[in-house]
């Protein structure tokens, strides 16, 4: 019989377990409804365009501050608020945000005027990009286990991805069933339930600290750099990309950059370390991931339009047609895509999902006026969005895998940035690339409906030009490192690596680890 002393702690630790492993994952519900607004913004706005421009008599030129607002302020405080996570805490940080962009989301939808409306829309760019920059560093120090941050990883990237196409669709339904004001007043439940559940479900980090002083210049620095380049970046349609005004502000914003590399080279206490841009696998996973949210963007911009302008689909209707884009990405990102990322490593998945990318986008450039959504759209479509969940999440996989948990923050900061700054350059020359495709040919006495598809032809093709750069990328900087993270790779570094013990141990749910430790470091242990 056994020994009832023995197995009351038994039961007892398995029950504390078993709560802490409902908490985390419950807590990555929380982050992820936090992904899911920022997401949504990115898109459900532009649907919603003409009724805003009616409603506050926006002038055409004025009502592209309703969108450029949120991209400036989102962009520009990526870094800064990663790092912050890093050095006072994650958790904090990750509320501050939240509570920023429910409140603006507030402001947007009771504005009775332009300024208003444009003000709250930068006070959500600003929330989004505080709470957005810290969510991959919970989601890796939440789950230190290989298997189950692979799973929440895909729940992420699922989120991040199908956020546009439901914004769309969202965006459409909102604004005929009701008012364009819905848009955003349907982030005032989510964000309040988003903090309270966060308030008690995310656990905090021990964060660096600003014992050793805040780096108040370098932080000035970058964060004017990132706000001065992307105002040029935004308003460069308007002004022309050769103009005196986009070359100016682009020149400022690249002077403000090489300040903000020199101080934190001499600082002993820099807000961005230099010595992150020396891992590999996160440079160039960036680069790469880069690269494929280009592709993304073209596929949603061109089309949209393309559906619209040629096809003569609703708002509504075009929302639809990009919903099987959205249910392929959510069950291949958390359900395939994982399974397949802990058994074989990062290379035999992000490989195929790269290709798969770029023939999706490929045969979009086929698509013309008389192309039928069921044979020709859906099919590249459905490709599309399989190469993309094949490829984001590995990707952010190899990212993270040789950052040191102290900086996770700052990491998860310069992966958003590297994705928003791609896709708004990227689409914003492509688009511009296009258009001058568009009216060149219309000069020529081409139709204007065969001059548009013309236009979105090229607009396929430079984003799968994009695609293969990422590619040739890939081979070039991260084919090493994707090959380092693959299960027999890491069980024979586990297999001849000496015992070591490591000292002032911090405890976590797979038994002891370092605060510096990284996840390939902790994938290497545990195997």
């Amino acid at each position: 019989m056994s020994d009832p002393t023995i197995a009351v702690p038994a039961r007892g630790g398995t029950t504390t377990q078993s709560r802490a492993d409902r908490r985390r994952w419950v807590a990555l519900v929380v982050v992820c409804l936090a992904m899911l607004m920022n997401a949504l913004d990115g898109s459900i706005v532009n649907v919603a365009l003409p009724a805003i421009q009616d409603n506050l008599h926006f002038t055409q030129s004025n009502l592209t501050w309703v969108v450029d607002a949120y991209l400036i302020s989102f962009g520009s405080f990526l870094l800064l608020a990663g790092r912050l996570g890093d050095l006072v805490g994650r958790k904090k940080v990750f509320l501050t945000g939240v509570a920023l962009f429910t409140l603006a989301s507030m402001v947007c939808a009771i504005a009775p005027n332009q300024g208003t409306l444009i003000a709250g829309r930068f006070g959500q760019g600003l929330g989004g990009a505080v709470s957005t920059s810290v969510i991959m560093a919970i989601v890796v120090t939440e789950f230190p286990i290989p298997a189950e941050r692979t799973r929440a990883m895909g729940a992420y990237m699922m989120v991040t991805l199908a956020g546009g196409s439901l914004g769309l669709l969202a965006g459409g339904v909102l604004t005929q069933a009701v008012s364009w004001h819905w848009i955003f007043l349907i982030n005032l439940p989510i964000g309040i339930a988003t903090f309270a559940l966060g308030v008690v479900l995310i656990e905090e980090n021990e964060g660096l600290g600003l014992g050793g002083g805040v780096d108040v210049t370098g932080s000035l620095l970058i964060t004017l750099s990132l706000l001065v380049g992307i105002y040029a970046i935004v308003t460069a349609a308007g002004h022309g990309w050769l103009s005196a005004h986009t070359l100016g502000y682009g020149g400022v914003s690249v002077v403000l950059l090489v300040a903000f590399l020199v101080v934190e080279a001499r600082r002993r206490n820099p807000i961005m370390p230099l010595r992150i841009l020396r891992l590999r696998s996160l440079v160039g996973s960036s680069i790469v991931r880069g690269c494929l949210f280009i592709g993304m963007q073209v596929l949603f911009f061109f089309g949209a339009l393309y559906l619209q302008q040629v096809r003569g689909y609703s708002p509504l209707r075009t929302g639809f047609a990009f919903l099987p884009v959205t249910l392929v990405v959510a069950g291949l990102s958390v359900g395939v895509v994982s399974r397949l990322l802990n058994r074989f490593g990062p290379l035999p998945v992000l490989l195929p999902g790269l290709v798969a990318a770029l023939v999706g986008l490929l045969l979009l450039a086929r698509v013309d006026e008389h192309s039928s959504y069921a044979t020709s759209v859906l099919p590249a479509l459905l490709i599309l969005g399989t190469g993309m969940a094949c490829a984001t999440v590995p990707l952010l996989s190899v990212a993270m895998a040789d950052v040191p948990r102290a900086d996770a923050g700052l990491a998860s900061g310069i992966v958003n940035v590297s994705i928003w700054l791609s896709s708004s350059v990227g689409l914003a020359v492509v688009s511009s690339v296009a258009a001058s495709r568009t009216k060149s040919l219309e000069g020529h006495g081409h139709a204007a409906v065969s001059a548009l598809v013309s236009g979105y032809h090229l607009g396929y093709l430079i984003g799968a030009g994009c695609v293969l750069a990422g590619l040739v990328t890939f081979f070039v900087v991260l084919l090493g490192p994707a090959r380092a993270m693959s299960p027999a790779a890491i069980s024979r570094r586990a297999a001849t690596a000496p015992a070591v013990a490591i000292p002032a141990p911090a405890a976590g749910p797979a038994g002891p680890r370092p605060l510096a430790e990284s996840p390939a470091e902790a994938i290497a242990r545990d195997a």
